[in-house]
């Protein structure tokens, strides 16, 4: 995963772990493997963000977690397509967590706010991500069981089978981070962004 600008909100430390349904692990006193990973997504970030505090409770978790963001973000699908399939499944999946840092990640991508405000709902100006962003979402609405059509509708608009695969991947990684931020309430450090409602 490429450097990137962190912005904080005004909530402290202590606050925000307090304010998560699981105490956020301070880099600074964590230990073995869990720091290791810290300290890498410290050096990436310039801070560490609430998400992988949360999920350094686990070891196993944040190091599949943090691998699974290297590896795809060295995949075909880019980072500026990534970004908006984890905006659109985020907004589905009432994420005010990733919505809110993938739409920082997303401007830091190049992509506008515009497009990103689209990707919210699945949408886009440009048809060949418009297919992506439709299938992430039909991915996320119909826990998978998408039809022979729905993959078609990717290789129409010249997407391999390598991205087709890949827009799989980002989709289940983004159920694993919604999950994570939902469930455990994970306090939002990045600038906040509305959720839209589903269409």
């Amino acid at each position: 995963m490429s450097s990137v600008a962190f912005v904080s909100t005004s909530t402290s430390a202590s606050a925000a772990s307090a304010a998560a349904r699981v105490p956020l692990v301070d880099r600074a006193t964590a230990s073995g493997q869990a720091r290791t990973l810290l300290d890498q997504i410290h050096g990436a970030f310039g801070t560490t963000p609430n998400m992988f505090r949360a999920v350094a409770h686990s070891p196993a978790a944040l190091q599949s977690m943090w691998s699974a963001f290297g590896a795809l973000g060295g995949g075909v699908i880019g980072a500026a397509l990534g970004e908006q399939i984890a905006v659109a499944v985020a907004n589905r999946n009432a994420c005010d967590y990733c919505l809110a840092a993938h739409t920082a990640l997303g401007r830091k991508a190049g992509v506008s706010g515009e497009a990103l405000a689209a990707a919210q709902a699945g949408e886009s100006a440009d048809p060949r991500t418009a297919a992506v962003l439709r299938f992430a979402v039909q991915l996320v609405d119909q826990r998978g069981q998408v039809d022979a059509a729905d993959v078609q509708a990717l290789r129409d608009q010249g997407l391999s089978d390598e991205h087709i695969v890949e827009t799989v991947a980002h989709v289940a990684l983004n159920l694993f981070t919604n999950y994570l931020n939902v469930a455990l309430a994970v306090p939002v450090d990045f600038p906040g962004v509305k959720l839209r409602p589903a269409r």
